[in-house]
């Protein structure tokens, strides 16, 4: 069977609890080498033949996992963060159809909520935002038109942007034309949970500047929005003059 599991942020004891057995159990490791840490190998067993996918194409890929189920082995096939974001794994999961091998998905922590936590971030104030884009700037992988930088920045909601941290200049550009103004917060986490992990707060107009600046160039998210900022409103949950299904109002 092949287990699809998400390696969380990047801090190896971020894994769930479920994705760990699995690692300690896989006869056959294949892991995305350029965004995994290493260091969640070290869970794995002694025999395990581990296969780094940085290198190797779908069709390798698949390869191994066929060997592998034909063999009676258990693959793992290990994505950063959690395999559902940018995971390129509907192509495999589809592939793993036709060829009827059977397959199941362990969620996993996400990067945009490593980097939160790494920042002290609530991503949805009330009063501020009660929504997350989560997108990329289009860079040798289009976006759809509908989906451009410039289109989702004009609903001004908290935004977490993935891969663009080589396109900053390009960003920062579409960002203000979507309606931004240039002092809006950001703030650029690279490798969060990692131990090099480093966070910078900056604004819209100084994106580039910024990563320039740190030598950032990759591995990094962008937070964009005015969540990063201080003014918001207290919640109504715990309001004690706000009645809920457990609570009656108190004043």
């Amino acid at each position: 069977m092949i287990h699809f599991v998400g390696a969380g942020p990047g801090a190896p004891d971020l894994i769930t609890v479920r994705g760990q057995k699995l690692l300690q159990e896989a006869d056959v490791i294949i892991y995305a080498g350029s965004l995994v840490n290493p260091a969640l190998l070290d869970a794995k067993k002694a025999d395990c033949a581990v296969y780094n996918s940085a290198h190797m194409t779908l069709e390798e890929v698949l390869d191994v996992m066929k060997k592998a189920e034909a063999a009676g082995k258990m693959t793992v096939r290990l994505h950063t963060g959690d395999p559902c974001l940018y995971g390129a794994i509907r192509e495999q999961m589809d592939a793993l159809k036709q060829m009827d091998i059977v397959y199941d998905i362990c969620p996993g922590v996400s990067a945009f909520c490593g980097a939160a936590s790494a920042l002290e971030l609530e991503y949805t104030l009330p009063g501020v935002s009660q929504t997350v884009i989560i997108s990329r700037t289009a860079g040798r992988t289009p976006v759809p038109e509908k989906e451009s930088i410039p289109e989702l920045a004009k609903h001004q909601a908290t935004m977490v942007l993935f891969l663009s941290t080589g396109h900053l200049p390009k960003l920062q550009k579409e960002l203000l034309e979507g309606g931004y103004a240039a002092d809006t917060p950001a703030a650029i986490c690279y490798k969060a949970t990692w131990p090099e992990e480093k966070r910078f707060l900056c604004t819209v107009g100084t994106l580039a500047e910024t990563a320039e600046r740190e030598k950032i160039m990759s591995t990094a998210l962008i937070i964009v929005g005015n969540i990063i900022g201080e003014q918001y409103d207290r919640s109504l949950l715990y309001d004690p003059s706000f009645t809920t299904a457990f609570r009656d109002a108190s004043e």
